[in-house]
């Protein structure tokens, strides 16, 4: 696909960076520091992906050029009401695995696409099903592959994944964090 676009991914994570380079654009990656995820307590759970997104590429603007487009994501994990993000430790992580363990939850990634005269924001659902996972399955995942920098506590794209998730309704990609097909669409017509 050709854009006339310089593509920015604004994210560290090495899973997005892999997600946007198999759809065979340029691109680039600029990340700043401590840019905050916080967000309104009242914001309905849906919506909370898509205002980090916006907020994460707001922090970019004043630094983009004439054709600049910013790529900037964040995903959160729902089981019912409740939002799991980063597990603060491993004991959190334990914990999130647990809640996860026999149940349905939903991934949403929220998406952002700005340059410097429009944006464009969506987001992506996919459900997940996890088996009942045993306390040793956990503490194994955890303490092997200390899932600290993942939504949920876990990788679906790791050793987690391959023997806990049962069903998935939705992109697969949108769970490893960048739901890459509908970016790949959005990016056609923007």
């Amino acid at each position: 696909m050709v854009t006339p676009y310089h593509i920015i991914l604004a994210s560290n994570s090495p899973r997005r960076k892999e997600l946007l380079a198999g759809l065979d654009l340029d691109y680039e990656v600029k990340v700043l520091p401590d840019i905050e995820e916080n967000y309104p307590k009242d914001l309905p759970t849906a919506e909370i992906p898509v205002y980090i997104a916006a907020e994460k590429a707001a922090a970019y603007q004043s630094m983009m050029s004439d054709n600049d487009l910013i790529i900037t994501a964040d995903t959160v994990v729902v089981l019912g009401d409740e939002v799991l993000g980063k597990p603060a430790n491993l004991n959190d992580a334990c914990n999130m695995l647990r809640k996860l363990s026999g149940q349905t939850h939903q991934v949403i990634t929220g998406v952002c696409l700005m340059t410097q005269k429009k944006q464009h924001q969506f987001a992506v659902t996919t459900d997940v099903t996890f088996k009942i996972l045993t306390d040793e399955e956990i503490h194994y995942y955890v303490d092997t592959y200390k899932p600290l920098d993942k939504a949920g506590a876990y990788g679906i794209q790791e050793w987690i994944g391959y023997i806990g998730v049962t069903g998935l309704n939705g992109s697969y990609f949108n769970v490893m964090g960048l739901p890459v097909q509908r970016i790949y669409n959005e990016l056609k017509v923007f």
